[in-house]
């Protein structure tokens, strides 16, 4: 089915619930849940508002007009998700989804400098023939790393990823004092220092807290993202 109905989608889509019709378009399975992703064709109409159907929508990412994290995507319907590199070839207009306090997830506008560039979160590891380990990033994106690398590298740890030459730029460990944002939950788009860690048996559910001024914050270390040692090593915020 490519369609559901618009009192089913996430709260956080951008589109209106009694207007525009019952139906509105349903994610491929890809990278990103259905819970935590837009179609493509909905980030072109009703975020970037560079259609007003979905006819014309769907007409513009079948020309391949449309990038995401590198790769021309012709599915109106491909996820995209946290993090996410959008590019508009014609424009030369780069993307990037960012966790939002207003909006859930937004599109903030970078530099094309940082088109290349993304934000991965390991959610675990796994070793494979010749003893080398192999990442699981968050987007369902991979990585063979040697071992020595793999060592280093742990489990809600955030990389820099260079889209291009498909290569780790730089390892920011889950750490107190790191610059984190929140990515999920009722505090999402919060970004602060983190300043605790209360450990649990589960340790995606384990307690963590942000302070950024004198404001504190507190959710849970499966919700958040490194994103610095000092400061966000990438546009994320307007």
């Amino acid at each position: 089915m490519v369609h559901l109905r618009r009192s089913l989608a996430p709260y956080w889509w951008p589109i209106p619930r009694k207007a525009g019709g019952v139906w509105v378009v349903k994610p491929s399975p890809g990278p990103h849940s259905f819970a935590y992703s837009l179609p493509l064709a909905i980030v072109i109409r009703d975020v970037l508002r560079y259609a007003k159907t979905l006819r014309e929508a769907r007409y513009i990412v079948s020309r391949g007009y449309i990038k995401v994290d590198g790769v021309v995507r012709k599915d109106y319907r491909f996820p995209v998700g946290l993090m996410d590199v959008i590019e508009i070839v014609p424009t030369g207009e780069v993307y990037r989804v960012v966790p939002d306090q207003d909006r859930y997830y937004n599109l903030l506008s970078i530099p094309s400098s940082e088109a290349s560039l993304k934000l991965l979160r390991v959610e675990g590891k796994t070793t494979v023939n010749g003893g080398r380990l192999q990442l699981h990033f968050h987007d369902g994106r991979n990585l063979i790393t040697s071992p020595d690398m793999g060592a280093k590298i742990k489990t809600f740890d955030t990389i820099l990823y260079d889209l291009e030459n498909k290569s780790i730029k730089t390892h920011i460990p889950m750490k107190l004092g790191v610059m984190a944002v929140v990515t999920h939950g009722s505090n999402v788009g919060f970004s602060g220092k983190l300043y605790e860690i209360v450990w649990t048996l589960k340790r995606r559910q384990s307690v963590v807290g942000l302070k950024k001024g004198e404001e504190v914050r507190r959710t849970i270390l499966d919700y958040i993202m490194a994103v610095g040692e000092e400061s966000p090593v990438i546009k994320i915020t307007p």
